[in-house]
């Protein structure tokens, strides 16, 4: 299998399992979002099981007093020390009636709008509001079972001494525009009893007997409404009969679980995701470094192979020499022959350049391929670079060139031998490259207590910038007469002293070779 393809089926494997793992969070996420909803709706039966409890309690004979019932309510709603209200962050209840209206309300009551109890469970950002059955309490075909009716209390100043018998039954009818605690009119009362005692209204054949006053599943009407008719019964009770419970309750707890679960699970998915990118570059780069061994290990074999070509090379080249060392000796021997024709005198001369030409080029070669063992010495630099001079001074008086020694005396630690060769390569490149006049400059510095530089700088026509790193590869040359290999050689002993050798422009014109690193010596 080829590396890319291999690159892209584990790449494409990495990010199947990051959205597999991302589609797992997800699941689990919508799997905590449904269980928060659960344990509201839990929570919600529980608090509508206790106001059940408390209905049943609170009732008498089918009916609750609403000014016993509204405080209960109210408690349970504003009292936050109980657990089950701080937990559930109950809001506003309300107890409703057949039709679905509220008979009693608690809390905030705007939450109980028709709108929101038109709905069995509504959910908003704040709020949730559930719509539950008053337990043991269905309305059927037959009627109602187990019904409970909230009832007003009646006025305390119609009563006797708070008892359940009116007294003003016994001294006055009441006006016509009095109303009583349930809303009935005077025209709804019935006649004051002549005795002093409340009796009750005579049968007008839609009571039935004994029992009329339990027209809907047994309900028992308090003893003060025993004198309403019939249909006004029913009608109170249809009004204020108990059927249904609505709670309404804070979702801060819900989305603060929700939002805690989300956060967790996209730590988990980002992580997930970081892993799988840190495993698929862990891959790739174990399949850059084994394709690196690879490639070292063939550059290895290369390497090798070259070294050997090299020293074959080498070796052919200094055998070549000594023939043409005897081609050169016999041409010179001809070229000095009186008798001989002067065409062959001239040809003889021909061979014997071309023959110091290609030895030269071998000389070279020769010098590139030898290994470089540096043996270190202090030495004088200055001294070095006169020597060198002096060694070239039929060139520099053959063009009218001028050497300049400045700078800082410097005592480096170099092999003798190779410092030469270097000074005199470089020199020799300067004189090439100078015009007849020109100058050239040798600048010694101290960079640091430890390490010093040295500038070679001539007046010529410099090196262009895109030629300034590769005059330092092999048979690359800007000069007809040149081979190629003499700054080739110059950085292969710069690099073997551990030093640094760079090419830049020399302003207004030229080049200046610059060598760093120079190890002081102390």
């Amino acid at each position: 299998m080829k590396p890319v393809r291999q690159g892209q089926l584990i790449a494409t494997l990495l990010a199947s399992a990051w959205l597999v793992v991302v589609v797992w969070q997800v699941e689990e996420h919508l799997r905590v979002v449904e269980a928060a909803k659960s344990d509201l709706r839990n929570r919600a039966h529980e608090i509508a099981s206790t106001l059940s409890a408390v209905t049943r309690a609170l009732r008498f004979r089918g009916a609750i007093f609403q000014e016993r019932l509204e405080p209960v309510l109210n408690e349970l709603v504003s009292n936050r020390t109980n657990a089950l209200v701080k937990i559930s962050g109950l809001t506003a209840l309300g107890l409703l009636n057949t039709d679905g209206d509220p008979v009693v309300t608690a809390g905030n009551t705007n939450l109980l709008s028709r709108e929101i109890l038109a709905e069995r469970e509504r959910w908003s950002d704040n709020f949730v509001t559930f719509v539950l059955p008053v337990e043991g309490a269905s309305v059927s075909p037959e009627g109602a079972t187990n019904p409970t009716v909230v009832i007003p209390s009646f006025p305390r100043n119609l009563t006797n001494g708070g008892g359940s018998r009116p007294r003003d039954f016994a001294r006055r009818e009441p006006r016509a525009d009095e109303t009583n605690a349930v809303g009935f009119s005077a025209a709804n009362f019935p006649p004051p009893p002549t005795n002093g005692e409340m009796t009750p209204p005579p049968n007008d054949g839609n009571r039935p007997p004994d029992g009329g006053d339990r027209p809907r599943g047994g309900n028992r009407r308090p003893p003060w409404m025993r004198g309403m008719s019939d249909a006004d019964f029913k009608a109170l009770v249809a009004k204020r009969e108990l059927h249904g419970l609505v709670l309404a309750m804070s979702t801060d707890n819900y989305r603060e679980v929700c939002t805690h679960d989300l956060w967790l699970r996209g730590v988990i998915a980002f992580f997930a995701g970081i892993s799988a990118l840190g495993a698929g570059l862990a891959m790739r780069n174990n399949a850059r470094t084994g394709e690196l061994q690879l490639r070292l290990v063939r550059a290895a074999e290369l390497n090798s192979h070259l070294k050997e070509m090299n020293l074959a090379a080498a070796g052919l080249a200094h055998e070549t020499r000594n023939p043409l060392n005897i081609i050169r000796g016999l041409a010179q021997m001809i070229s000095r022959q009186t008798a001989a024709p002067a065409e062959v005198r001239d040809q003889s001369k021909t061979i014997v350049d071309q023959t110091d030409k290609v030895t030269a080029q071998l000389t070279e070669f020769i010098d590139y391929s030898r290994p470089r063992e540096v043996r270190r010495t202090n030495l004088n630099l200055t001294a070095a670079i006169n020597e060198v001079v002096r060694t070239v001074s039929f060139d520099l008086g053959e063009k009218k060139l001028r050497v300049e020694t400045g700078g800082e005396p410097l005592t480096i630690q170099a092999d003798e031998q190779l410092l030469r060769q270097v000074l005199f390569n470089l020199l020799f490149n300067a004189i090439q490259a100078a015009d007849s006049g020109g100058q050239i400059q040798f600048v010694s510095k101290r960079i640091s207590a430890t390490e010093g530089a040295l500038e070679i700088r001539d007046d010529g026509p410099g090196v262009a910038p895109e030629n300034r790193q590769e005059i330092f590869k092999p048979y690359f040359t800007t000069h007809q007469k040149g081979t190629g290999l003499g700054l080739a050689v110059v950085q292969q002993i710069i690099l073997a002293h551990g030093w640094e050798i760079e090419c830049v422009g020399n302003e207004p014109r030229g080049a200046v070779f610059r060598i760093t690193h120079l190890k002081i010596a102390v």
